[in-house]
């Protein structure tokens, strides 16, 4: 059998490096992109030195293009991309100093998704097989949180743009999963000043996270118990939700992270 090839962008930290270190584990050959160059040299050596590394943002097209091009050069077309690169920060659209913290969130989460997904596809469609395309939104995309104007649209704009893909990708075999994670113990969490409910180790979200990239499954929210919560939120009306959320607590503004 030949070698799993998997590709992550965000690997340096949270769930990106959480999902490098499970498929490091099963004997993938990776393709680890993240923008700290360093840190991402520190990652491969934990995991053996092995495994490609590609210091870039998500934001940049063609340094992913650049980037893709040498995995698939040296290794072949990938059998999983996952998009995990992502950032949050509260914003207020009343504070014009925000804007430029929305637009960032926005380039980061919605169009990193489709620059990194873009210079692989066609190697993955012209490779055959069964092959997948996965991209990591939020359960933040279900409802519109207060004070997370720009994560909220993002992670909501990120769960639309992965569905359009998922049936355009259909007639080629190629697999898109969406996966919506709720609080997951990561560096951009350890900042929200609140409680999380059913908060997940990124190790054991890792795990469910692979579990559902090898099923295929078309869109999960992990952890379960937040997959409940969700459908809840879909189902209550404006002033239900209104009335529950409007004084909920708020993520900090700032640089996102």
């Amino acid at each position: 059998m030949s070698r799993l090839k998997v590709v992550i962008t965000g690997a340096s930290s949270g769930i990106g490096e959480a999902l490098a270190v499970y498929y490091a584990a099963q004997g993938a050959q990776l393709g680890l992109m993240a923008r700290r160059a360093e840190v991402l040299a520190d990652l491969n050596q934990r995991l053996g030195g092995q495994h490609a590394c590609y210091a870039l943002d998500v934001a940049d097209a063609p340094a992913l293009h650049a980037a893709a091009n040498d995995f698939i050069a040296r290794f072949g077309a990938p059998d999983i991309v996952i998009a995990s690169a992502g950032v949050s920060a509260g914003t207020l659209t009343e504070c014009e100093e925000d804007l430029a913290v929305f637009r960032r969130v926005m380039e980061i989460n919605v169009f990193g998704l489709a620059a990194t997904f873009a210079p692989f596809i066609p190697a993955i469609k012209a490779a055959g097989g069964e092959r997948r395309l996965v991209g990591i939104a939020s359960v933040a995309g279900i409802r519109g949180l207060p004070g997370a104007e720009a994560y909220s649209a993002s992670k909501a704009a990120a769960i639309a743009y992965l569905e359009s893909l998922r049936l355009e990708m259909r007639p080629y075999g190629i697999k898109v999963v969406t996966i919506a994670p709720g609080y997951i113990a990561t560096p951009m969490t350890a900042v929200n000043p609140y409680k999380m409910p059913f908060l997940l180790p990124a190790d054991k979200a890792a795990e469910r996270f692979a579990r559902a990239v090898e099923r295929g499954v078309s869109y999960t929210v992990i952890p379960w118990q937040m997959g409940i919560v969700a459908k809840v939120l879909r189902l209550l009306p404006n002033f239900l939700y209104d009335r529950l959320f409007a004084s909920a607590p708020r993520k900090p503004r700032g640089l996102p992270l």
